[in-house]
């Protein structure tokens, strides 16, 4: 019994730990609701601004929701995009619910398996931004360089020169002279948090009920 205990308890956190790993992905269903289908008006352009009003980064996947027997998806090169090329996919998928992982940043280019369809607007250009984990280090400003001092011209002949002001060690520092803190540099995940607060909270009431069961 105690070890039947144990295999649950060990499955259970391995399942969070999965979670955690994938908790900050995101699953993006292309159309809406509609899925991917032949639109309405040809000349219409409609999936398109749907992606450009979506931001996709690495790690979050497109689900495509079509009818197996009608349609496909065939993840393509730019010109295939560009004319509409089924022949030679990168990818193709025909299973009517298929699921398409974002593994590099940069332009992904989707197109309908039936070439009428293509022509008639049913394709898909999606914009990938960079990993998150380098945001922190790639968006902070660089300090500015410090301005040049001009030396001070020499005093007239007969005269003695000025002498120096006196420093003033209690002047604040310049700004942008501190490094950020780690906090404002590695912003946090919601996600995260609350997901590490549940690991926390299961990995408690695992241990207390072993030690029930020892």
């Amino acid at each position: 019994m105690a070890q039947t205990r144990d295999f649950f308890a060990v499955l259970g956190l391995l399942s969070i730990w999965f979670l955690v790993q994938k908790g900050h992905a995101f699953e993006f269903k292309v159309g809406g609701s509609k899925g991917w289908t032949l639109p309405s008006d040809p000349n219409a352009a409609i999936y398109n601004p749907w992606a450009e009003n979506n931001r996709f980064q690495i790690g979050d996947t497109l689900l495509f929701v079509y009818p197996a027997d009608q349609d496909s998806v065939l993840h393509v090169s730019k010109d295939d995009y560009s004319n509409c090329k089924t022949d030679s996919p990168l990818d193709k998928f025909t299973d009517g619910h298929s699921v398409y992982e974002f593994k590099q940043s940069g332009p992904h280019y989707f197109i309908s398996g039936v070439a009428e369809h293509c022509h008639k607007n049913e394709k898909l250009v999606v914009v990938v931004m960079a990993d998150r984990s380098n945001h922190s280090s790639n968006g902070a400003a660089a300090a500015p360089p410090p301005e040049a001092v001009s030396p001070p011209s020499p005093a007239p002949a007969g005269e003695s020169p000025p002498s120096p002001a006196p420093s003033d060690d209690s002047s604040p520092p310049s700004p942008g002279s501190e490094a950020p803190s780690d906090e404002s540099s590695h912003p946090k995940s919601g996600a995260r948090s609350l997901v590490a607060n549940l690991v926390g909270i299961v990995v408690i009431l695992v241990g207390s009920s072993l030690a029930f069961v020892i």
